[in-house]
């Protein structure tokens, strides 16, 4: 059984504010706090890849982790805004083949990847619409995800 810690992004600059294409808005101040607090949080669970939405502000949540583990952050647009949760969620279980991975994306993707697996009949206590700077902590058995924890944004 491998795990899979699926990420929402940190805090990024407003929307409504940013003028420039929305996958180049960066994280706020506390965005970047939050980052590194998700780096202390995350750095011990024995993490074989970090896997992005392509997105700045995803990138930068997993950079001092990254930086910390010595390991590459990979993107995929499986994982970006907008994506299909049902492929996300097929991705994610493909990827755990590997070891257990960390994964950064949007509220909208990891909303509907949690749906998707509590669709299955697996038994989710947490909110399907995560704040920023939260996960879910996926078990992934085989082919399927088998159980799933709720972790809160850590305190930055």
């Amino acid at each position: 059984m491998t795990q899979v810690h699926l990420v929402r992004h940190a805090k990024a600059k407003n929307r409504a504010e940013w003028t420039e294409p929305d996958d180049l808005r960066p994280l706020t101040k506390r965005g970047r706090r939050e980052a590194a607090a998700l780096c202390e949080q995350l750095r011990s669970e024995g993490l074989a890849r970090l896997v992005s939405s392509p997105f700045v502000r995803c990138v930068q949540t997993f950079e001092p982790l990254a930086q910390a583990l010595d390991l590459a952050i990979e993107t995929t647009d499986h994982l970006a805004e907008g994506a299909d949760g049902e492929s996300a969620l097929e991705l994610l279980v493909s990827l755990s083949r590997t070891g257990s991975i960390a994964c950064c994306t949007h509220g909208d993707v990891l909303y509907d990847v949690v749906r998707s697996v509590a669709a299955t009949g697996v038994r989710l206590d947490g909110p399907l619409d995560a704040p920023v700077a939260s996960s879910w902590v996926l078990e992934v058995d085989g082919d399927r995800v088998v159980g799933g924890l709720f972790v809160e944004r850590p305190r930055s």
